[in-house]
């Protein structure tokens, strides 16, 4: 029983050593692996609000979790078996001040981060309009097995798993799917947002900085999901329009025959450029599924 007695002392203090290494060891790893982390390393006014309010979030929740856990090791070591100077008191389960405590924190802060959330989540729509001086470009998406197209109706041009766009202008994604339910996300410029066959959603971004952006699925979606990702390349403008003009010389033209044959199911699939044939390839795209099956 004694040294029953003497472990639990040696048990808290390893427990605490523990955690203390969790605690340092948490923002070393966050440093050591930044470049692989984008969530928190935004290049987009869109996915800096997002982590804000990931911080944010967090750190509510952190005013219940860090007492919690500092209240558990002064309620062992305070009422551990051998400590003469504690209390036995039972009805403090029914300490009506303990009461408020335990139950009142925890549904303010609740309902703080509930309000939080709901205000944000309307202020990030994904598909309210970034505000701007500059004018917004279009491009189209098209999630494919296992690949992603890009369209570009005003440059009637065409990639595959290549997007790019000059910096601080505000894109606005038009995103559909001509296969499963997929899910389109560029985590170092906005949250994901699902591409569903039938339907046309929209993504709003901006990036603030050049560089080239992994873009990936973030849905299951079969055998080739792994190798189901694309460069997103933030440039400056001149470099866009030398890019989008090379792009248009292209002696790959992408037209519904084309298409049809790149829409086949296959993987790891290189960066093309096309030359568009058809604007309405996209709406092509998602009201095949609305005609009906000629007999």
């Amino acid at each position: 029983m004694k040294n029953r007695i003497q472990f639990v002392p040696l048990m808290l203090i390893f427990a605490g050593i523990i955690v203390i290494i969790v605690l340092i060891m948490q923002p070393i790893s966050v440093h050591i692996f930044r470049n692989n982390i984008a969530v928190l390393f935004p290049k987009g006014i869109i996915a800096l609000q997002e982590r804000n309010l990931l911080f944010i979030i967090q750190a509510l929740m952190l005013l219940v979790i860090i007492p919690v856990y500092i209240l558990t090791f002064i309620f062992s070591w305070k009422y551990r078996v051998n400590n003469p100077k504690a209390k036995y008191d039972p009805d403090l389960v029914d300490n009506r001040l303990a009461e408020y405590i335990w139950w009142g924190l925890p549904c303010i802060l609740t309902l703080i981060v509930g309000a939080i959330t709901w205000v944000e989540t309307y202020r990030l729509d994904p598909l309210k309009p970034i505000e701007s001086d500059k004018k917004p470009m279009t491009i189209q998406v098209v999630a494919l097995q296992w690949k992603w197209l890009f369209i570009y109706p005003e440059e009637k041009i065409a990639s595959l798993n290549f997007v790019q766009f000059p910096k601080q202008i505000p894109i606005h994604f038009e995103i559909t799917a001509d296969a499963p339910m997929n899910s389109f996300w560029i985590p170092h410029l906005a949250g994901q947002i699902y591409a569903m066959p039938k339907m046309r959603t929209e993504l709003n971004l901006i990036a603030d900085v050049e560089g080239d952006f992994r873009g990936s699925s973030a849905n299951l979606s079969g055998e080739g999901f792994a190798g189901m990702h694309f460069i997103a390349r933030a440039s400056s403008e001149e470099d866009y329009h030398h890019w989008s003009e090379s792009a248009k010389k292209s002696t790959k033209v992408l037209s519904m025959e084309e298409y049809n044959k790149l829409a086949a199911p296959s993987e790891n699939n290189p960066a093309e450029i096309y030359q568009l044939k058809d604007e309405q390839l996209f709406n092509q795209i998602i009201m095949k599924y609305m005609h009906p099956k000629e007999k």
